[in-house]
C-alpha cells in the first residue's frame, strides 16, 4: 500500500462477552457490569466477576463522568489510518462508578490535558455497529453524548 493512501482504521471485535456492551453503546450509554455477590463494579465486559469469578451479574448504566488517570500524548501515527487524528491523547480515565477504562480526551488542546482533569463522555459513531466511548473535558450544561466524526 503506497504512503499516501489511508485505509480504514480498525474496530473492536464484537463477541458474547461484549455484545450487549456495543449495543448500549450505539444508544449513548456506557455499560459498566456489576457483581451481585461482592458488589464490585468493573469494566470491560466479561462474563465473571474479576474480584470473585461470580456468574452473578448486573448490568447498569454509567453516570458519563470521569477524571483522567494518567495519559499519553500520540504524536507519531501508529498506522496510516491514524495519520489524519495526529496528535492525539490515549487516557485512562477513573469513572465516577470506580472502574478504570482506556479511551481517547477529545475536543481539546493536546496540551491542556491534565491528570485529575473532570471529563464527561461522548460516543464516536464509526458505523451502525460500534459507537466508540470516548471522553472531552466537562462542560457545565453539556448533554449532547454522541457523535459522528468523519
Amino acid at each position: 500500500m503506497p504512503a499516501t493512501e489511508s485505509r480504514p482504521r480498525p474496530v473492536p471485535r464484537i463477541t458474547q462477552d461484549s455484545e450487549e456492551f456495543w449495543r448500549f453503546a450505539t444508544q449513548g450509554k456506557l455499560l459498566l457490569r456489576g457483581c451481585r455477590k461482592c458488589e464490585n463494579v468493573f469494566y470491560y465486559p466479561r462474563l465473571l466477576c474479576p474480584r470473585c469469578l461470580s456468574e452473578d451479574l448486573d448490568s447498569r448504566t454509567a453516570a458519563g463522568s470521569g477524571t483522567v488517570h494518567a495519559f499519553s500524548i500520540v504524536y507519531r501515527a501508529p498506522d496510516a489510518s491514524f495519520r489524519d487524528s495526529v496528535p492525539y491523547v490515549v487516557a485512562i480515565i477513573e469513572l465516577a462508578e470506580g472502574p478504570r477504562m482506556l479511551s481517547n480526551v477529545t475536543h481539546c488542546d493536546v496540551d491542556t490535558v491534565r491528570i485529575g482533569m473532570p471529563v464527561e463522555l461522548w460516543f464516536d459513531s464509526v458505523s451502525t455497529e460500534i459507537s466508540l466511548p470516548k471522553f472531552r473535558p466537562s462542560l457545565p450544561g453539556n448533554t449532547d453524548k454522541t457523535e459522528s466524526i468523519g
